[in-house]
């Protein structure tokens, strides 16, 4: 099997990561709840995690980065707890599901929500950044924008728009599905209020873990209420920080995991990283884009991927055949593993009109081969030429 399809999850993960989740069944307990060693074990363990999470997103200190079960709960306990009837609300059509219906539900409840289009050609789907920028002033609460989109790979503007939004009060919160562990983010220096981040993506950790950082200062109510393992007598969830947001037990053996794999990407280096991995993404654009038949979607302009303004995305459509079958075709006949349809991003595929049939998306890791990227290569070409033929 050659997977290509990271932007999902990250399949491939380091022995460390594996070899963490394993022994952490034999050595640590419940955080917080007791002070026998095994519980003690895992409150070390949880605690050093979110250090090595401050450190890489340069929060506002360790006790700031809130644990959850994915970024989708992450943006689920944001949206819904910053935001209030009556709120002014910015974003874009680059946005996922995660971000998406919990805005739907919260325009329900008297939100207004302004969500940013794209501009240039259609094919592109660059966010119309100055529409954005012109958008945001006093009145607004909060700007809610991912930082790359996952059907195109295109970067956004994160530190400019974070700087906007300090300028005039506005909240900025930023959705780094796909760019945490592989893209440099420093909350301090982007003006970033709070960053919503998954364990199973770019930071190569188990599925199942994710959370929140949050600058001092800033409150979100709970999403959810209950065991806390403090303050056991008070009717009222507590409001401090991790706590508040951290009802019930966390998943202790998925955050080994995730610590080790933060550990692995310390080692290794992130940017060294990434770069192997936007090199494999590069060769295969370079390669596919000019194939009869091939689209290719996202802004690729000043060799994009190459100068790491883009992710290690490249999202396609052959012919007018339907991105299902491409995809399929690309499994059963090559053992090649993408993601196709609608990637839950409906505004994006909307922007770039491909609704109907959707797209398929290749993405790429480090782990990945350039050997895995010459079959990929081979199948889109042949795949093309059979279509062709077909026509």
């Amino acid at each position: 099997m050659i997977y290509l399809d990271s932007a999902a999850t990250s399949f491939y993960k380091p022995k460390e990561v594996v070899r963490a989740v394993t022994e952490a069944f034999s050595t640590i307990g419940n955080c917080s709840r007791g002070t026998s060693e095994a519980a003690l074990n895992a409150a070390r363990m949880i605690f050093d995690t979110r250090c090595l999470l401050n450190d890489l997103f340069h929060g506002d200190g360790a006790e700031q980065t809130a644990f959850t079960m994915n970024i989708t709960e992450s943006l689920n306990i944001v949206i819904k707890g910053i935001l209030e009837p009556g709120d002014v609300v910015v974003t874009s059509v680059l946005e996922h599901n995660s971000v998406l219906r919990p805005l739907y539900e919260m325009e329900e409840k008297g939100v207004i929500v302004r969500r940013i289009g794209c501009t240039g050609d259609r094919k592109t789907g660059i966010l119309d950044e100055e529409a954005l920028l012109a958008e945001i002033s006093p009145g607004v609460k909060a700007v809610i924008l991912t930082h790359a989109s996952n059907l195109t790979g295109n970067l956004t503007n994160i530190r400019r728009i974070g700087q906007k939004c300090q300028e005039n009060g506005v909240l900025f919160v930023v959705d780094a599905a796909q760019t945490a562990g592989v893209f440099p983010i420093d909350m301090q220096k982007d003006g970033i209020d709070i960053l919503c981040f998954t364990g199973h993506k770019g930071l190569l950790g188990p599925q199942g873990t994710g959370g929140i950082c949050i600058r001092k200062g800033i409150s979100v109510k709970p999403l959810v209420t209950g065991g806390s393992g403090i303050l056991t007598y008070s009717r009222k969830h507590p409001d401090v920080m991790p706590t508040a947001l951290e009802a019930g037990t966390l998943n202790g053996h998925g955050i080994a995991g995730l610590r080790a794999a933060l550990l692995y990407l310390k080692e290794q280096g992130v940017d060294t990283l990434r770069e192997k991995e936007l090199e494999l993404a590069a060769i295969f654009y370079e390669q596919v884009r000019d194939i009869p038949g091939v689209t290719v979607y996202g802004d690729m302009a000043n060799d994009a991927i190459r100068n790491g303004g883009h992710a290690a995305i490249v999202t396609l459509n052959i012919w007018n055949e339907d991105s299902g079958e491409i995809s399929d075709w690309l499994s059963e006949e090559y053992g090649i593993q993408t993601r196709s349809g609608g990637h839950c991003a409906p505004l994006m595929h909307e922007a770039l009109g491909t609704m109907e049939r959707g797209a398929v998306r290749f993405s790429f890791s480090h782990f990945n081969t350039r050997e895995d990227v010459q079959i990929a290569i081979r199948a889109v070409r042949e795949i093309a030429d059979e279509a062709k033929e077909a026509k």
